[in-house]
């Protein structure tokens, strides 16, 4: 008796499926993978069973005496195929996981779930209540086209959508700009529209339809990496590869723009007012471009200045105009590199005229070849550097590794650590063309703030402030561990040069 019931398809059936359930419901819950390979095994079982029994789920049933055999055939094949469509459906996702960009294919993938739960649904309308799918499809055909009169826009929208995942133009997180110069990142995709966020943290909702006919510029690939232009004017009054050189130091002591590939210089014209040089590089993306612009344009100022370069006029004007140097009085009384080097630097803000005038006679000059080393990393450097021209890397050793922490440009200086505090140099410093520095011994600096111990704290706030801001370039590699303060740097100066506190 007990063993004809185990025997019997119905018992066999409801057993496969019970432990089924329990198996991918409760003990696999968690474990998406796991649970697919477990409905497979138990859809294999399933299949098995039926067959074994002469029940084949993907063919018309036979006519059954028995009505209580009749509806478990038909329940069996209901549940048949739609654990089929659900292992077809887990194939997607699985698919989709692998790939590791399910929001750019959910558009896709509702599609193919949705064509996979209709062919299930017309296999079971089929094969369990033996409907003709021709006759059902034709019969619907008339409402369908109704249905697609009242939906034109709306389905325009959904097809257009299709194409544009299939042919993926752009993917979530990818900057675009249109046809009608509008721009934004792609923050989601769906059925109808696509969601850009613009530049001034809007959202933009543009119809599928609409996108798959404007003109497209994907400014994410075939990378993240977004190249930069700026072009300049310069009075012709050295020779074109000369300034040439200049601009290429400027894109060279460049912080935030890629080495990789190399950035280019070109000479775009000349003629009797102007030579218009180009100036090409790469950021490593899109939101790098106004930093990098603003960059650059400062080093121009700079590098130009240093080799007595001036701008050219703008196109189309008739005179010069007249450019005004800051404060160009004081420049005026007192005439001299080493003084114009000191005025431009806030680090010597604090001081008066007069203060800047003693500094400055007691400056040196010295040069540098390219590639010279000017500073091993941890040496203390007696003397406060200021860069004439020229460009400098800053590169730290940590272990068996080199990181390039920054460059420094015409009006960069560096040693104060050593100088003002006592502290080693965070790096390596070389220089990366043939450059000229003005240095300030620290025994020029000793009788100035010996005579005004005010200026300490000056110089320590100052210090202070600039350390906050280059915190980034340094990391771990702090120039002063535990004195980042303004008080602490004060402290330390003082101790260093024996001032008297008050």
């Amino acid at each position: 008796m007990s063993f004809e019931i185990i025997s019997n398809p119905i018992v066999q059936f409801c057993m496969v499926i019970l432990v089924g359930m329990v198996v991918t419901r409760v003990v696999l819950r968690r474990h998406r993978t796991w649970r697919l390979v477990a409905h497979i095994a138990f859809f294999m079982l399933m299949t098995a069973v039926l067959l074994y029994h002469d029940i084949v789920p993907y063919a018309p049933a036979a006519a059954e005496s028995s009505v209580a055999l009749r509806i478990f055939i038909a329940v069996a094949k209901v549940v048949w195929w739609v654990n089929g469509a659900w292992i077809l459906v887990g194939f997607v996702r699985i698919f989709l996981i692998f790939e590791r960009k399910p929001r750019e294919g959910r558009l896709l993938q509702d599609l193919v779930v949705g064509v996979i739960y209709l062919g299930a649904a017309l296999s079971v309308v089929s094969y369990v209540f033996g409907v003709p799918i021709g006759t059902l499809i034709a019969t619907s055909g008339v409402f369908a086209i109704i249905l697609g009169l009242a939906l034109q826009s709306t389905l325009n929208d959904v097809f257009s959508g299709i194409a544009l995942n299939l042919g993926r133009p752009y993917s979530v997180g990818d900057w675009v700009v249109l046809d009608d110069d509008l721009q934004g990142r792609v923050v989601e995709t769906n059925w109808r529209a696509t969601h850009l966020l613009n530049g001034t943290n809007d959202l933009v909702i543009i119809p599928n339809s609409a996108l798959a006919k404007a003109k497209l510029t994907n400014l994410s690939s075939p990378d993240e990496t977004h190249g930069v232009s700026i072009t300049i004017r310069l009075e012709p009054t050295a020779v074109p590869r000369v300034i040439a050189d200049v601009m290429h130091n400027v894109l060279l002591s460049a912080n935030s723009i890629l080495k990789v590939p190399e950035p280019s210089v070109t000479i775009d014209s000349l003629d009797g007012q102007a030579l218009q040089i180009g100036l090409w590089c790469r950021v490593k993306d899109i939101s790098m471009i106004t930093p990098a612009k603003n960059e650059i344009f400062d080093l121009i100022y700079r590098h130009a200045k240093s080799s007595g370069l001036k701008l050219a006029t703008p196109v189309g004007s008739m005179m010069p105009i007249p450019f005004v140097e800051p404060d160009g009085e004081s420049a005026a009384r007192h005439n001299g590199t080493p003084w114009r080097l000191l005025n431009n630097i806030p680090l010597f803000a604090p001081l008066t005229e007069d203060e800047k005038e003693v500094l400055a006679s007691h400056m040196s000059r010295r040069t540098y070849h390219k590639d010279a080393i000017i500073a091993e990393q941890d040496s203390m450097l007696k003397s406060l550097m200021i860069m004439r021209t020229g460009v400098v890397s800053i590169s730290r050793r940590e272990g068996a590794r080199t990181i390039e922490l920054t460059r420094l440009a015409p009006g960069d200086y560096f040693g104060e650590g050593g100088v003002l505090m006592g502290a080693g140099e965070v790096g390596t410093i070389r220089a990366l063309t043939y450059v000229v520095i003005y240095e300030i011994g620290h025994d020029c600096l000793a009788p100035l703030l010996r005579d005004r111990p005010s200026i300490a704290e000056e110089l320590g706030e100052i210090m202070s402030k600039r350390m906050e801001a280059e915190r980034h370039l340094f990391g771990a590699a702090d120039l002063m561990a535990g004195a980042d303060r303004a008080g602490s740097l004060t402290s330390r100066i003082r101790h260093l040069f024996q001032l008297q506190h008050g």
